[in-house]
């Protein structure tokens, strides 16, 4: 059990003295896959079908676009890509910045070890599971689906890949660590990338709180089966939520503390955004809070 000091309450500031303490060195931020002179430029974009290593451009004022023609996978079998629009980086040629995992990763390298419990892997991460209570947290829906790509491989989906997230629940507490949710896992889950390199993970908004801007951790390894080996982690980075999306979301009765706490932050001033304004990290967002909200993001590795 972590004691009362790691709590994030009542300001949070463990948690921001941790993620100044220890940010990673960003790599290869600006590198560019094209060839002398061209210039960098976000886009919407589905992945390509596994094995080609093309990027099909799409238009961003939707959730969902037409999905590409149908491909066939490793198996044989034939699949249709997922419609799910994503933020594309520098036509795929920019690896997105190394993180923090933050003082609340759950993954056993301060403190609890989630990976450890069964029932870790699923789509629905809102309520806790396995020794937890089966509580549930409450919020916002949002459906975050993240897109694996091989940086190095002419940006083909990562198949196979897993993928652990965490995140605050809407008043900026985490389980695992925070008092009264020590024995709670909410807000906690791991999926394995399909053959497009596709994640797709069901949650609620998370909440502001002091000194960070609303933020999706994730922690990306080479495989399902190597989630507890240190050694397999590909990335450990964070998503950052869109400004009009969280204006939207805090404004609502039930995010009373995060429409406080959200004023006056900015992704220029973000612990961890602040270098770049989370350029490479912002998710394409679409839907709103009465009817809940999607995110997506590619992550080129």
């Amino acid at each position: 059990m972590v004691s009362m000091s790691d709590s994030p309450h009542p300001d949070h500031d463990r948690g921001l003295e941790f993620d100044l303490a220890t940010l990673l060195t960003r790599r290869r931020a600006l590198t560019l896959a094209l060839g002398a002179g061209a210039t960098a430029a976000l886009a919407a974009c589905t992945p390509g079908a596994p094995g080609t290593g093309q990027g099909t451009t799409a238009t961003t004022t939707a959730a969902a676009a037409s999905p590409p023609s149908s491909a066939t996978a490793a198996t044989g079998t034939t699949m249709t890509p997922s419609p799910t629009v994503t933020r594309a980086i520098a036509e795929c040629g920019v690896e997105i910045p190394d993180e923090t995992a933050g003082p609340f990763p759950g993954d056993g390298t301060n403190g609890p070890n989630a990976l450890e419990a069964s029932g870790i892997v699923r789509r629905d991460i809102t309520g806790s599971f396995g020794g937890g209570s089966a509580t549930r947290a409450e919020g916002v829906p949002l459906t975050l689906t993240l897109t694996l790509l091989d940086n190095s491989n002419g940006c083909v989906p990562l198949t196979g890949a897993a993928v652990y997230v965490w995140h605050c629940d809407r008043e900026g507490r985490y389980s695992m660590y925070d008092a009264g949710h020590e024995d709670e896992n909410f807000l906690r889950g791991v999926q394995e990338a399909d053959a497009y390199g596709q994640v797709t993970f069901t949650t609620i908004f998370p909440g502001a709180y002091p000194g960070r801007w609303p933020h999706i951790h994730f922690e990306v390894f080479d495989s399902l089966s190597n989630i507890n080996s240190t050694g397999r982690v590909l990335k450990v980075s964070q998503a950052a939520l869109t400004e009009a999306a969280c204006n939207d979301v805090y404004a609502t009765e039930a995010y009373a503390a995060s429409r406080q706490n959200f004023p006056g932050m900015s992704l220029s001033r973000d612990a961890v955004f602040r270098d770049d304004g989370a350029r490479y990290q912002l998710a394409t967002m679409a839907g709103s809070a009465a009817a809940g909200y999607t995110a997506a993001l590619n992550v080129t590795i």
